[in-house]
């Protein structure tokens, strides 16, 4: 007799707050017999919203959560397995699916990919409305990519007028790709160029400081910091940053009579 196969839910748990959560997300946790993630990232979830068993892993283990989270559920169990942010934005989507594929199909479970509010929205969010003209995210962690990839992607990205998340930019002993995108981007763009560095957004300990690029080497950035390097139509009003994609016709709008009645 065939085995009953399970379902596998991939869901982001966005910045870490529950209120955050879409309805599907608080769904799929309040439902699964099992919880699998980073350590860090169950101990944000309470108790009462996943009451399920939960299997923790330390932080690099990537592979063997997602290869974890599928053999239980391939095993007929109902799985979430958990990342900060979206799943699919420098997350678990992309590994357990390639776990799922790896099996015979009919040993492959039920899968979803639900949507979490990325780091680069939830940082955003509280510095104003800097992504509302085009940008680009990169992650300077050099763990799984080599330098000299990840040096290029900078080059190219800070030498383009758009608009720069930067990831994951350094840790307690990883400080050399911080070093160096400092370097790079004070090259390609204007001193001038208004900055955001937001820490443990929407977490205890949140911290957003505004800045400029000629002020990027004074900046402290960790693991849980995310990075925004406006372009040229970015400007800095007031403790917002604004992203203009109409400049011209903010300037039709201040002419004398051009107001409505």
């Amino acid at each position: 007799m065939a085995r009953s196969l399970g379902r596998l839910a991939i869901v982001g748990l966005g910045p870490g707050a529950s209120e955050l959560w879409t309805e599907e997300t608080r769904a799929e946790l309040g439902q699964a017999e099992v919880v699998v993630g980073y350590q860090a990232y169950l101990d944000l979830i309470p108790a009462s919203h996943a009451p399920g068993e939960r299997i923790g892993y330390d932080l690099g283990d990537e592979r063997l959560r997602a290869r974890r989270a599928v053999a239980e559920a391939a095993e007929g169990r109902r799985v979430a397995l958990v990342s900060s942010g979206d799943a699919g934005v420098y997350g678990m989507a992309s590994l357990a699916l390639d776990e799922v594929a790896a099996l015979p199909a009919p040993d492959q479970p039920q899968v979803r990919v639900l949507p979490g509010i990325s780091a680069a929205l939830a940082a955003a969010a509280l510095i104003g409305a800097p992504l509302a003209v085009d940008f680009a995210c990169l992650s300077l962690s050099d763990l799984l990519l080599p330098w000299a990839e990840l040096e290029s992607k900078l080059v190219a990205l800070a030498a383009a007028d758009i608009t720069l998340v930067i990831y994951n930019p350094a840790s307690t002993r990883r400080r050399a790709p911080w070093e160096n995108a400092v370097r790079i981007i004070g090259e390609a763009r204007d001193p001038a160029t208004p900055v955001a560095v937001v820490s443990r957004a929407y977490r205890p300990g949140q911290v957003v400081h505004l800045a400029d690029v000629a002020r990027l080497d004074r900046l402290w950035v960790d693991m849980e910091t995310l990075v925004i390097v406006g372009s040229s139509r970015t400007r800095r009003v007031g403790d917002w940053l604004v992203a203009l994609r109409d400049e011209a016709g903010r300037e039709r709008s201040l002419r004398p009579g051009s107001g409505s009645a």
